[in-house]
């Protein structure tokens, strides 16, 4: 049970991203509209992945609201 878990992992990239209006509610930095995809991958072979939009931070990263 325990060596699942470091067997599986998920990473999340930016495929693209495009400036909009509004500022970060943590620290302060601007945000954009983030085109995002999740992969899960078992034995660093990818066999689920997900795309999503998200607003996100460009300066610390945090995810402000996401859309999936």
């Amino acid at each position: 049970m325990a060596c699942f878990c470091f067997l599986v992992d998920q990473t999340r990239k930016v495929r693209s991203f495009k400036p909009v209006a509004g500022s970060c509610s943590r620290c302060g930095g601007g945000a954009s509209v983030a085109n995002m995809r999740t992969s899960t991958r078992f034995c660093y072979v990818p066999f689920y992945w997900k795309s999503w939009k998200a607003i996100t931070c460009t300066f610390c990263g945090a995810v402000l609201k996401s859309y999936r």
